[in-house]
């Protein structure tokens, strides 16, 4: 499961440092006004970018805040194409263009740019995917459901980008093409910051896909709102969430600030460690880090196992070890007898085996099905065993509970 590729002559993937994309900003109407760029100054803002170690450069004449006034299609192809004019030749950075419609990502692969960033995820513009199928162009789709940005929490985006991919791949775009963006961002009024912070806390659940994975978080709403500062002031903000989202697994990080973000990435990237893999002839065997039942079933449907076979199994491909204290010695042995009896085990301390102690801890270890039905049965059993069972299923629960993981 590991993420190996070429995007217009880069090597993008796990054993490559992470590349960062510097942003272009075209559009006054833009959240942070500090990012604008105007059109005599391109040039030089596009190679001091390069200098400072950006590999990609995303060209954006249309702002995608979504309290922007919006403009019409002439007004971002007029404000796009003469910088298309001046970049293309002139720096050693690929070029991608970040627009929603088809006619602006065909006339700008005309002028030369290299990838499509749809922040629509091609649901904006359906003649988007036939545009990025005939160039044969790498094309970032941010997870999008009917608008750019709405899937609220981890599981409704990969669900979004699950069903964008095979929409593409169904309209003539080749895998290896797509980059994935998972939206972080307040897109929708519904958005909350809780939702970006599950986002960037889980970013390694996008693995799933074995795709290139882009993050934009370059100074947005979430960061501001914890912090309390206006974008301007959210550089430190930016570069700690880069610094976790390299170091879970993102292999492109889109950014206003190149530079620090240049050594911030780089940092991270050192940090983090390969993913295990060994291969001998046409044998390869990898670690598949599964978190959740959700993945698990996309992860055996990609294999070719049917919905029906992926549901049966996906609660089986999780596995946690849970900690419980202060259980009599009766309750311990009885719930490692339990769980011997479904698959799993308890390891508990070597006196309580012989009663030789009257209390111990325990630790209890199995599959989210094993751990279901082991609470169950305790919820049948005598002296506390109901209660325990209840804390089971309360403790694994939290896992996913936004407002418990991120209350403070």
């Amino acid at each position: 499961m590991v993420v190996d590729t070429t995007i217009c002559g880069l090597k993008v993937g796990d054993r490559y440092p992470a590349h960062v994309m510097g942003v272009i900003n075209l559009s006054p109407e833009s959240f942070y006004d500090g990012s604008v760029v105007t059109p005599d100054s391109v040039l030089e803002t596009a190679l001091k970018m390069v200098e400072d170690g950006a590999t990609f450069l995303d060209l954006g004449a249309r702002s995608t805040w979504r309290f922007a006034e919006p403009i019409s299609r002439n007004e971002e192809l007029d404000r796009l194409l003469p910088v298309l004019e001046v970049l293309k030749g002139n720096v050693d950075a690929v070029i991608s263009v970040d627009t929603m419609f088809s006619e602006i990502a065909e006339a700008a692969l005309r002028y030369g740019a290299d990838v499509v960033n749809d922040v629509s995820g091609f649901t904006a513009d359906p003649g988007m995917i036939k545009v990025v199928a005939d160039y044969g162009c790498p094309a970032v789709v941010m997870a999008s459901e009917k608008v750019p940005g709405d899937p609220l929490g981890m599981d409704a985006i990969i669900a979004a980008l699950d069903s964008i991919i095979q929409a593409a791949e169904s309209g003539g775009i080749s895998p290896e093409n797509l980059i994935l963006d998972p939206a972080i961002g307040r897109w929708t009024e519904e958005k909350l910051p809780v939702y970006d912070f599950e986002t960037l806390d889980d970013f390694e659940r996008l693995k799933i896909f074995e795709k290139p994975l882009l993050a934009a978080l370059s100074r947005k709403s979430f960061i501001g709102d914890v912090l309390e500062k206006p974008a301007a002031e959210r550089l430190n903000g930016s570069l700690a969430g880069a610094a976790i989202a390299v170091y879970k697994g993102a292999h492109i990080i889109r950014t206003h600030d190149v530079p620090e973000t240049a050594d911030v990435v780089k940092l991270a990237g050192a940090l983090r460690s390969r993913p295990s893999v060994v291969k001998e002839g046409r044998y390869e065997v990898s670690v598949l880090e599964v978190r959740t039942p959700q993945d698990a079933a996309m992860a055996m449907r990609k294999l070719g196992a049917t919905g029906t076979g992926s549901q049966v199994m996906r609660d089986k491909s999780v596995h946690l070890v849970l900690r419980i204290r202060n259980l009599t010695t009766t309750e311990a042995l009885i719930m490692k007898q339990e769980m011997l009896a479904r698959g799993g085990d308890v390891a508990l301390t070597r006196d309580a085996v012989s009663h030789e102690t009257e209390m111990t801890d325990v630790l209890v270890m199995g599959t989210l099905l094993q751990f279901g039905r082991l609470a169950r049965k305790l919820a049948g059993q005598a002296r506390s065993l109901p209660l325990i069972a209840e804390m089971i299923r309360e403790c694994i629960a939290n896992r996913n509970d936004l407002e418990y993981r991120y209350s403070r």
